[in-house]
């Protein structure tokens, strides 16, 4: 007998403050629905948000994605990697600086995970209000290991600089 595979629930951030950054949003959030073994379930609305760390660049506009995927935590790390150079990508110059796209992989289930190239769940969600706010909207309950709930930390963060477009 086969062994059903396998699905487990992923959420994405995403990022963009360059060459029409509403549009670089939706078009990843197109890709993330066609990612091979994975289903987006839902997005958040669009977000903006003024720039953390790197003040001299333009606001960003993010989003959440909800997904289940059949892929394990690494592979779909590799995806989002490649759904980023697919999307034209390039590497910051700065630190935190402009970005075309950007795509976190937030939370993998209940996965905690600390490798060279991949820390699950992300380090700074739950500081964050730019992840936060949008995840909040598509999945408050959401337990993040170590750190609680979504909403309560959302509720921890303050919005400044933060809204729905």
């Amino acid at each position: 007998m086969r062994d059903t595979p396998r699905w487990t629930p992923a959420y994405v951030g995403l990022g963009s403050n360059l060459d029409d950054p509403a549009h670089q949003v939706a078009a990843a959030l197109d890709g993330l629905g066609r990612l091979a073994a994975t289903r987006l379930v839902l997005a958040s609305r669009l977000y903006h948000s003024r720039p953390v760390g790197y003040a001299a660049q333009p606001d960003f506009v993010n989003a959440a994605a909800a997904l289940l995927t059949q892929l394990d935590a690494e592979a779909l790390h590799a995806a989002l990697r490649g759904l980023e150079a697919q999307l034209g990508k390039q590497p910051p110059r700065v630190r935190f600086g402009p970005r075309r796209i950007d795509l976190d992989l937030l939370a993998f289930g209940a996965a905690i995970r600390d490798s060279p190239t991949l820390v699950l769940p992300h380090p700074r969600l739950h500081e964050r209000a730019f992840v936060l706010y949008p995840l909040a909207e598509i999945a408050p309950e959401l337990r993040i290991p170590g750190h609680g709930r979504v909403a309560a930390l959302r509720d921890a963060v303050p919005a400044e600089g933060v809204g729905p477009l």
